[in-house]
């Protein structure tokens, strides 16, 4: 049995219309990300599907030290809630430790497991414990088949209100593989399923101190992932990708996301039989 979990005024379902979850890698700035989220909004608003804003205040797994990381929790948060009241979506937001999930929740409606932490049982539990939503990204390194331990530690606290997102899986050193199997295996589990369709064509660490990727790729897998029957498609958009702080190689510009999504919403369409 497919499950169905409400965010803010969406319903989001393997079986329902599929729902977006897009916005930058990292906040670079409260200036930028607002308006950014307020474009995406206003694209979005014109496909009639669900829409929620992703948001990150620190991207801990950099390939550099150097690297930009975000603003930090405190100002991170606050850009996000101001996003929030601003655009009236409902928000996403990543959380790399436990101490973090209580404060994060004071303002996101979803905390997103990073797929290199979604084995780590504390953060699961604490994720859990506020209530939220959680959406757990599946690891590279991990068989769909195994999440179902992820999806018991999260329900041990009496919490069902979970997501699980595909990735891609490490192929080699430097790249990814989308096995769409997983996308079935997992939807077994009754739970949404999304799927991360620029994070997938990711090269981590290609550029050496910066991860790599190929924009380009997105769109085809995200149509193959929502021929399946999904729950949702999320993405990383930003207005010029070449000078993105962070995941620049796999962001969409709007072009992109504007014709991405609305491939998107007649593929569902059919998939689903909507009228």
């Amino acid at each position: 049995m497919q499950k169905t979990l409400k965010i803010g005024n969406y319903q989001l379902s393997n079986s329902r219309p599929l729902a977006f979850m897009a916005g930058t890698c990292v906040i670079e700035s409260e200036k930028h990300y607002l308006a950014t989220a307020q474009k995406l909004k206003q694209i979005l608003a014109k496909t009639k599907h669900p829409f929620i804003l992703k948001a990150s205040f620190d991207k801990a797994n950099r390939p550099s030290v150097d690297a930009y990381r975000g603003p930090g929790l405190t100002k991170g948060l606050a850009i996000l809630a101001r996003a929030k009241a601003l655009t009236k979506l409902p928000v996403l937001v990543d959380v790399h430790e436990p101490w973090q999930a209580e404060e994060a929740a004071q303002v996101a409606d979803i905390l997103q497991i990073p797929a290199f932490l979604c084995r780590q049982t504390d953060l699961l539990l604490a994720c859990a414990d506020t209530g939220k939503a959680v959406n757990v990204k599946k690891g590279q390194f991990l068989a769909p088949q195994a999440m179902e331990q992820v999806i018991k530690k999260i329900e041990s606290r009496g919490n069902h209100k979970i997501l699980l997102t595909e990735r891609g899986a490490s192929f080699g050193y430097g790249d990814l593989v989308v096995d769409m199997r997983s996308l079935e295996i997992m939807k077994q589990f009754g739970y949404p399923v999304i799927f991360d369709a620029t994070h997938s064509v990711q090269r981590p660490g290609a550029l050496g101190t910066r991860t790599g990727g190929n924009r380009a790729l997105a769109p085809i897998l995200a149509k193959a992932a929502t021929a399946l029957g999904i729950a949702g498609v999320f993405f990383e958009a930003h207005p010029t990708p070449e000078k993105a702080l962070s995941d620049g190689p796999n962001s969409l510009d709007f072009a992109l996301v504007t014709k991405m999504v609305g491939e998107l919403c007649k593929i569902d369409e059919v998939v689903k039989k909507f009228k």
